[in-house]
């Protein structure tokens, strides 16, 4: 087992070592395949054609690496002034250094003329363009006389004179340039701005320490305790021991620390006055309320551009990209070396608000004059247009906005190219540029639209692109009031709709529309005219219900009264007696018939009051029967129309039918045959009633 073990463990031994070989073989070769790759890169480079993208790393590093010698010439020449001794003792240090920072200004003017800059969005890196745009501007002039040979007057003045060297401090601005894309570009910007007002102190100090040794050479040394010490004492002659005195003294005024010296001369005290000066103007205001500068740095910063700290510190956490950090490190640098403000309504908001308005117009009006839909429009319109525009940045190659994504805002192009573009992200229809405006289709409701809300094509930035945006409900409140406007830009986007293929005829549109219209309105007549029919039914059928009742109960009273009427009263002459006969039987018949004539009559006059008063509701509605029954509506229009006989005699017969009764002859005028409680007929009964009168009278 030990012996099959330990094979094992060699031949694993050996497959490492052979994989480890294989791997830095293959390494090496990857390496000089990059080297000659990175070589053959460099040596194909046209350097007549060369020129540098100020957001590239190299440009930035280059910013970092000129910080050097310009801080170099500030704190060096006025110590190598002040103190001789120091200048002379190291002076071939100084003037290799003086000439290797020479060397970097000249480099640094080569650099300055092959740096593109941004003009429309765009990166212009045409060499003849950025010589003629650099040798044209003040730094090109501030430049050269930073680099004059001042150096040849060493022979007038000695070399213990560096001071002739001064104007080499003209290269300042280039110094504040770093140390602002620094600060862009650092992820704790507070922290940085703390170190940079601490350096800004040092040189102060630095440069005050220098002018009190020179002052104090000038009085005397150890002539009074307020100058320098006396450089015959070996505790204060030493170099540094003079620098570092002096640093202490100068900082013990400034900051107004510990007790200084009382000065004694004139010149002693006009120094002392003019540091007190810039004690109290200086750091009494700054290092005196460091953290109220600090938080009004960072206010400011928070209103004019994104806390860029918050937005590191979220990516830092969340693990993000390399590259995307990198593309927001740009966007956010863009913003800031341009001082290009994203929150000007919120800036603003404290300002009265026609103050706001004049202000807002003055910046922006000479975007707002170019575009077209604007430039024969009201100022009135204008005022109101600029406090809705909210500006927004867009990094090159960075998408505007995409074919059939929902629209809810509307673009103006301030400043920057973007192209419309092909799904697939190559082909290019159009360039848009200052002045243009496009999106505003998927946020007008244009008739006809196929895609209705939707993005109609894609929009993309070629470089850095500064817009301004619009809502959709802003828009809609300002076109409101200025119709004109409005159908300009409707106009505007049927145009590209109809060359788009994406508009519909209008005329069809109308006339669909005018047919759905026509046919609401027709089937709300006839729900109408169904309900009107049913109320006058209703109210009809209730009527006549009524007047039925009343002439039944009524015909029943009679009837009960006829019952219990005495049998004296039969015992009339024969003429009163058939008088009373042809009363009762004729009344009877007569009242039946006024009844019935009686609920026509009313029946027809409730008709007609409600056609006189409702039109279309006498020409529909028709009284059968008691109500149980329904005609059509020409049905019943033509009996009202008919009227005469043949709609009265209708009527008694459904009247008769709905009555129930179906005796012979009702409902034609013929007499009525009565029938008594025993089942016979009226004559039957009256023969009866004569033989018993025959009896008694007999008997």
């Amino acid at each position: 087992m030990d012996a099959l073990g330990n094979v094992t463990v060699r031949g694993n031994q050996w497959q490492r070592l052979v994989n480890w070989h294989k791997r830095r073989k293959g390494n090496e070769e990857s390496n000089a395949v990059n080297q000659s790759s990175a070589w053959s890169q460099f040596s194909k480079i046209n350097w007549k054609e060369w020129a540098l993208d100020p957001a590239d790393q190299f440009y930035y590093v280059w910013l970092q690496v000129i910080i050097f010698p310009i801080v170099y010439n500030w704190v060096i020449i006025i110590l190598r002034t002040c103190f001789t001794a120091i200048a002379l003792n190291y002076l071939p240090v100084w003037l290799t250094l003086d000439y290797l920072s020479d060397l970097m200004y000249v480099m640094d003017m080569i650099i300055t003329l092959r740096t593109g800059y941004l003009e429309q969005g765009i990166l212009v890196t045409d060499p003849s363009r950025l010589q003629k745009r650099y040798l044209r501007s003040r730094n090109f002039l501030r430049d050269v006389v930073s680099l004059l040979p001042t150096d040849f007057l060493y022979f007038a003045f000695g070399i213990q004179t560096p001071m002739v060297r001064i104007n080499r401090l003209l290269r300042t601005p280039r110094l504040n340039e770093a140390l602002d894309r620094m600060e862009t570009r650092t992820s704790y910007p507070n922290t940085f701005r703390i170190s940079k007002l601490m350096i800004y102190i040092f040189v102060l100090i630095h440069w005050n320490a220098c002018l009190y040794f020179a002052l104090s050479n000038y009085i005397g040394f150890g002539s009074d305790r307020w100058v320098y010490p006396n450089v015959t004492n070996p505790v204060f002659a030493a170099t540094r021991r003079q620098y570092f005195y002096c640093f202490w003294f100068s900082a013990q005024i400034f900051t107004t620390v510990g007790d200084t010296p009382l000065p004694s001369r004139e010149e002693e005290y006009l120094f002392m006055i003019a540091d007190l000066l810039i004690a109290v103007l200086v750091f009494a205001s700054i290092v005196g309320n460091v953290g109220s500068v600090i938080t009004s740095l960072r206010d400011r910063d928070n209103v004019f551009f994104p806390n860029h700290e918050l937005v590191k510190a979220y990516l830092r956490s969340h693990h993000i990209s390399k590259e995307l950090r990198q593309r927001i490190d740009n966007w956010y640098q863009h913003l800031h070396i341009n001082k290009k403000i994203m929150r000007e309504n919120e800036i603003l908001q404290q300002l009265p608000l026609h103050l706001r308005t004049e202000i807002a117009v003055s910046v922006h009006l000479p975007t707002l004059s170019k575009v077209t839909i604007f430039q024969s429009c009201e100022t009135s319109l204008l005022e109101e247009l600029v406090l809705k525009l909210n500006p927004q940045v867009f990094s090159p190659g960075e998408y505007v906005c995409r074919k059939g994504d929902v629209g809810h805002e509307m673009y103006i192009i301030k400043e920057g190219k973007l192209s419309v573009v092909a799904d697939d992200g190559v082909t290019e229809f159009a360039v848009l540029s200052e002045g243009n405006f496009f999106g505003e289709i998927s946020i007008l409701n244009i008739k006809g639209n196929r895609s209705g809300n939707r993005r109609t094509a894609n929009i993309r930035s070629n470089g850095y692109s500064d817009l301004f945006s619009l809502s959709k409900e802003d828009l809609t409140d300002v076109l409101s009031e200025f119709p004109a406007a409005k159908r300009h830009l409707e106009e505007k986007g049927r145009q590209i709709l109809t060359k788009m293929g994406m508009l519909e005829e209008s005329g069809e549109g109308e006339e669909s529309e005018k047919e759905k219209v026509e046919t609401r309105v027709s089937r709300l007549q006839e729900n109408l005219e169904v309900l009107q029919t049913k109320l006058a039914r209703l109210v009809v059928e209730l009527e006549s219900s009524t007047r039925k009742m009343k002439a039944r109960v009524q015909r029943l009273e009679w009837d009960v009264a006829a019952m219990e009427a005495p049998d004296d009263a039969l015992d009339f002459a024969d003429g009163d007696l058939e008088l009373g006969r042809g009363e009762g039987v004729g009344g009877e018949v007569q009242l039946q018939r006024e009844e019935a004539e009686g609920e026509e009559e009313v029946g027809e006059s409730a008709v007609k009051q409600r056609g006189q008063s409702d039109p279309g509701v006498g020409e529909e509605v028709t009284k059968e029967g008691d109500g149980e029954s329904t005609k059509s509506n020409k049905e019943s229009g033509e009996c009202l129309v008919e009227g005469g006989e043949e709609g009265e005699s209708k009527v008694e017969e459904e009247d008769g039918k709905e009555k129930g009764d179906a005796r012979p002859g009702q409902g034609d005028g013929a007499e009525i045959v009565k029938e008594d409680d025993t089942g016979n007929t009226e004559e039957q009964s009256k023969d009866r009633k004569a033989e018993e009168r025959e009896q008694t009278g007999g008997q």
